[in-house]
């Protein structure tokens, strides 16, 4: 049983990790980090964990952790992922992985070098839809693929997350916050890699220095084209939709763990095959997958590489908005 510690437990560790850990086989949480420890203690006791700390290095030196989930803002990310393999833990750290491009790299190279694992929380990839899309696509079930499109958009008002439109402390606005997780699924399901990006981005008085909405437009290398288009400022969706030379396939809330999803494959206006499943327990299989990993018993399918060649995406669309063209990404090889 791989034992591991939160750092940064606020509202994420509240609404998905927590009941993820719950559904869990082969791991558990031992030990969580807050800023204030009498919320750190009071949090540790409401959810049954033995440990509960106000120091990330405290965290990290503990006998009770075996592996370190960071969950803090953005630019926390670099430092607490450094401190916690100086300690000589592996991580598993959320999305967006950092700031930018050259502190994703600084955190791949210095696991690497202590010859630890490292993870991105890309928990898409452990979810049955984006596992359907990526195996029908292989299988050539729609052809070449022409045209892939993801949104997420959620209403940001009222959200503990306050920390997410302060550039001090967060990667960007929704093309950081969830777009990453857009892309990343895009480049998941067509096994490709995006070589050029052109993105716009528009802010409104309650999105401060980041943007409140945003549409990247992706170039991959197979010659499909991608689409991501993130906001706050609506309803919940989450639609994926792959469009082939042969036949399309769809989902309308394809990323959402919340209820059964319908995925559908469609040849003009007749549906071919419909299949209902469920992500429920996406939280879950990425941190049994990463404890199996820690054992050598399974491959992580989102090393830090991939959040590495994400944030080159970032970056890149990013330097789109302010300079108007398409900006080249940055290509990151296995050996960088």
């Amino acid at each position: 049983m791989i034992r591991f510690g939160i750092v940064g437990f606020g509202l994420h560790g509240v609404r998905r990790l927590m009941p993820g850990f719950a559904l869990a086989k082969q791991c558990r949480v031992t030990a969580l980090q807050r800023r204030d420890i009498h919320k750190a203690r009071a949090s540790a006791a409401e959810y049954g964990i033995p440990h509960a700390f106000d120091s990330v290095a405290e965290l990290c030196t503990s006998r009770e952790v075996d592996a370190v989930l960071v969950t803090s803002p953005d630019s926390l990310h670099l430092p607490d992922t450094l401190t916690a393999i100086s300690h000589g833990k592996p991580v598993l750290c959320e999305k967006p992985m950092a700031l930018n491009a050259a502190e994703c790299r600084q955190m791949v190279e210095a696991a690497r070098a202590a010859n630890l694992l490292l993870g991105v929380a890309h928990v898409f990839r452990f979810e049955e839809s984006t596992r359907w899309f990526r195996e029908q696509i292989a299988l050539g079930t729609i052809g070449r693929p022409v045209y892939a499109r993801s949104e997420f958009c959620y209403l940001a008002q009222g959200s503990k997350r306050q920390w997410l439109t302060n550039p001090a402390l967060a990667t960007g606005g929704p093309m950081a916050d969830i777009g990453i997780h857009c892309m990343d699924a895009l480049r998941f399901v067509l096994q490709d890699e995006v070589v050029r990006v052109t993105a716009h981005a528009v802010s409104d008085e309650r999105s401060g220095a980041v943007e409140a909405s945003g549409t990247m437009t992706l170039e991959f290398a197979g010659g499909t084209l991608g689409t991501v288009i993130v906001s706050t400022r609506a309803d919940y969706r989450t639609p994926l939709e792959v469009v082939g030379e042969l036949s399309v396939l769809q989902a309308d809330d394809a990323f959402t763990v919340e209820h059964p999803i319908e995925l559908r494959l469609r040849q003009g206006e007749k549906t071919t095959l419909a299949k209902t499943i469920t992500n429920f327990d996406a939280y879950a299989r990425q941190v049994d997958t990463f404890a199996a990993a820690m054992r050598g018993e399974a491959e992580f399918p989102a090393l830090g590489i991939e959040g590495w060649r994400n944030q080159e995406i970032l970056d890149a669309a990013y330097r789109s908005t302010k300079s108007g063209r398409t900006e080249e990404v940055a290509q990151v090889n296995v050996g960088s």
